[in-house]
Parts: structure tokens; sequence; C-alpha cells
């Protein structure tokens, strides 16, 4: 093995125990939730670099300030998560899509495009959190995406304007930090963006249609929310 491989290496080992261990002192996520962001990151950092390592650190924060924003109000609501925080199947649900990306973009002659896709589904992640999150935060109400009826803040498939809106403004620094980083060149920043709004959406759809007749959980809706966003991101290029 090269020398300049593994140093690389070596400081994704690095970068992913100091990553992994901060996130369970703070409590974003559960000691398997750690384990599971421990493998997650490491791909991102050996696969995709600085830049995608950085991405994850940012949908991180945001998850974080995001779930305990409002938090007595959604214990109220029964939407709270645990403070003990995200599970190993929350974590793989949100972000094995953009590992998988950034692990095919240093195997594949398409990088640039992996790399966007790892940027769409990172991007969509920390929208899909915060919308949910802060829609439950400061809404009462929702309107259920299929039929626009008013629903309880919480439901699935239920939408907001503060959540919509805080959604996009979410996916925006995700992919802002990508293009920063140099993951992603200045051109991406919007289909990134798009990308990540339109899993958003998706999910929302999944949600009214699957999950709430029990055909889908949340954890797969997750998933197939950030897929949409990296598939979505690939097409555009």
């Amino acid at each position: 093995m090269e020398l300049g491989t593994l140093t690389s290496l070596s400081t994704a080992v690095l970068v992913t125990v100091v990553f992994a261990t901060m996130a369970r002192l703070v409590r974003g996520v559960s000691l398997g939730g750690a384990i599971a962001g421990a493998v997650v990151c490491f791909l991102l950092y050996a696969g995709a670099g600085f830049g995608a390592f950085a991405a994850l650190v940012s949908v991180f924060a945001l998850t974080w300030i995001s779930t305990r924003f409002g938090y007595r109000r959604k214990e109220k609501l029964g939407t709270a998560e645990k403070l003990d925080g995200r599970t190993a199947l929350q974590v793989l649900a949100n972000l094995v899509v953009a590992a998988s990306c950034a692990g095919l973009s240093a195997l594949s002659e398409r990088k640039a495009v992996f790399l966007l896709a790892v940027s769409a589904a990172l991007s969509e992640a920390a929208a899909d959190t915060v919308s949910s999150e802060l829609g439950q935060a400061r809404s009462a109400k929702a309107r259920l995406i299929t039929t626009w009826n008013e629903v309880a803040a919480g439901t699935d498939g239920g939408v907001s304007w503060v959540g919509t809106s805080a959604g996009i403004a979410a996916a925006a620094v995700v992919s802002l930090v990508c293009v920063i980083t140099g993951l992603i060149p200045l051109r991406g920043l919007g289909t990134s963006i798009f990308a990540a709004v339109a899993g958003m959406i998706a999910d929302s759809f999944l949600g009214a249609l699957l999950e709430r007749r029990k055909l889908l959980n949340n954890d797969a809706v997750n998933f197939l929310g950030t897929l949409i966003a990296a598939a979505t991101a690939s097409l555009l290029v």
C-alpha cells in the first residue's frame, strides 16, 4: 500500500473516531447510532474526502439543533425524538445512500456525478429532518400533501409552510458547505438543492401514501427520500 493511501486511510480512521465519539457525547446518537455513524463517516471521508465529512458535520449539527428546538411542545404532541439520540437504523436510513455514493465516487470514472449525488443525499437528509422537527415545533396543524386536508402536526405526510421553508434552507446550507469545501463545483449548487427538495417532497408523498397505511416504516421512507434525491441529481448532470 502506498504511503499516501495509508496516510489518507489513517486520517479517515482518526476523523471517524473523533466524530463518532463527539456525536455520542452530545447525545446526537445512541451507542448503536454512533457505531453506524462511524461506518458512514469513514466511507464518506475515505471515498469523497474532507468536503463530504464537512457536509456530514453540517447535517449532524442541523439535526441536533432542530431536534431540540421546541422539544417540550413535541413531547406533548408525542412526536419528540428520544434524548438518547438517533438509533443505528435511523442513521443508516438517512446516510447510507450518501456513503455508498462516496464509495462509488472513488471507484468510478463518473466521480463528479457521484459526488453531486452525495451532496444531494446529505442535503435531503438535513432538509427532511429540519422540516419535520421545526414544523412540529412551530405549527399546531399541517396539511396532508396528497389531499391538502388539515391534520395534526407530526402526521405522516403532513407539511407546513414553516417546516417546508426550513427544510429548503437546510438543503441550501448543506449544499453550500459542499461547494465551499470543493466537494461539488458552484454550478452544481442549484442542482443539489433542487434534488434535495425533490427528495424531501417525495418523502412526504411516501409518508402520506405508504407510511400512514403501514406499508413502509419511517426508516424506509427516509432511505427512499435520500435515494430519490441522489438519483435526481445524477439525472440532472
